[in-house]
């Protein structure tokens, strides 16, 4: 029988293959570990849906594959590969090769298989009342999706497979000269005429990065407000409380002190925690506190979400945030824990940076970029004092957030910042 991809989740319909743990010969048990499978920007172990032999593989690292694919043929008697896999392995001549999951296409005429014409079935599974019926009809069966286990072929699948040929038929031949896209060439540039040079291929991690910020940057009118906040006390209160916090195994960080005081000006001003469902032409306001929090990582930028920061204690945030921050870097956080934020905090404080201007992460309104922070001195009724200031800057969507209203924001997040309570960190 195949092992084939299941569906990765909603709307996940393919992904890359990154890595496969087993190859031909090899003994697997039911959900154990075969291969694992990039999808948007989260690695997912794929497990074997039954125990066997593996016979054959039907594919290889870098391949893109889609639910319902075929990944693996398994074999119960240790080495026979099942009659399907001979027959995909070995297109008989004047045929198409197939992969295990090929249907009729629109780029496929009718022609190619077409009524009546003398074909080959002896090698494909299905019985032999349905493999006369193919040969009278003079159907390929090798292009028919069977539905039955180890991809055998009936009678309903003839059926199917005789439709879309009459639906294709039917459909009219476009006559349109296609669309010229706006997008002018890519240039073609010899870099090595000049020295020499290193090409490396662009992961699917970049490749997404990549989209992702061009439709943010396309789509979202976003300005930047800048501004510092006076962290003094914040710094006081981790250095009176860091040890606790380790004897709890967390390590208090600056971040969770973000995270608290962000989560309660959200909720006095709730179109930061909002999203533009653009096709309904709503704004969506959420009544939930998940925070994306912006993860450097070897491979690229990862934000993972830490869900319902409102209801959480400093320490259970910190202990979260070591969890998450440290499945982002080795690439096992999955596809849904990178979804559903309602704010993005990117902290660039750890590698020196100072002011940045951060880019909005869609579907979201508005992300928080933090730098540095520096003492400065600071004038504070009579006297100059050195203080710790951190630099802010807010990127929003203009669409949905006036520039008032960010200035407010801002100012009260600064004030957050610089009034936190003892209270809030004590355990």
């Amino acid at each position: 029988m195949d092992i084939k991809l299941p569906r990765l989740g909603e709307g996940a319909e393919s992904g890359t293959v990154v890595s496969i743990f087993v190859k031909a010969g090899d003994q697997v048990k039911e959900g154990q570990t075969i291969l694992e499978l990039e999808n948007e920007k989260a690695v997912a172990p794929i497990p074997a849906s039954a125990s066997g032999r593996v016979a054959k593989l039907y594919v290889k690292e870098g391949d893109k594959i889609s639910a319902g694919q075929s990944i693996l043929a398994l074999s119960d008697d240790g080495g026979a590969i099942p009659v399907v896999a001979k027959a995909m392995d070995a297109p008989r001549e004047g045929t198409r090769p197939t992969t295990p999951t090929a249907t009729v296409s629109a780029e496929e005429s009718p022609s190619v298989a077409v009524l009546g014409e003398p074909v080959a079935n002896g090698n494909v599974a299905a019985s032999p009342t349905i493999r006369k019926l193919a040969q009278d009809l003079g159907i390929d069966l090798t292009r028919v999706r069977g539905s039955e286990r180890g991809g055998r072929i009936v009678l309903e699948d003839v059926r199917a497979y005789i439709q879309q040929l009459q639906k294709l038929a039917l459909q009219p031949k476009s006559t349109t000269a296609p669309a010229v896209s706006s997008k002018p060439a890519a240039e073609k540039i010899d870099f090595a005429k000049w020295g020499p040079v290193d090409r490396q291929p662009v992961t699917s991690l970049r490749k997404i990065i990549a989209q992702r910020m061009h439709e943010s940057w396309a789509a979202v009118p976003r300005v930047t407000q800048f501004d510092e906040a006076d962290i003094t006390n914040i710094v006081a209160l981790r250095k009176k409380y860091i040890a606790k916090y380790e004897k709890k195994g967390a390590s208090l960080t600056l971040t969770p002190f973000l995270m608290k005081a962000v989560v309660e000006v959200l909720k006095k001003y709730p179109a930061f925690n909002s999203s533009l469902d653009e096709a309904s032409e709503e704004i969506v306001f959420k009544k939930y506190y998940h925070i994306g929090i912006a993860v450097d990582t070897e491979q690229g930028l990862l934000v993972p979400v830490i869900r319902d920061v409102d209801k959480k204690s400093l320490l259970q945030l910190s202990k979260e945030l070591a969890e998450v921050a440290e499945k982002a870097r080795k690439r096992k956080v999955a596809a849904d824990d990178l979804k559903g934020g309602t704010f993005t905090i990117s902290n660039q404080g750890g590698i020196g940076s100072s002011f940045f201007t951060p880019i909005v992460n869609k579907p979201e309104v508005a992300i928080l970029g933090l730098g540095r922070g520096m003492l400065k001195p600071v004038v504070r009724g009579a006297k100059i004092e050195k203080r710790m200031l951190l630099p802010l800057g807010l990127s929003y969507d203009h669409r949905v957030i006036d520039g008032g209203t960010a200035a407010r924001f801002t100012v009260e997040v600064v004030q957050a910042l610089e009034q936190f309570k003892e209270a809030g960190v004590k355990i």
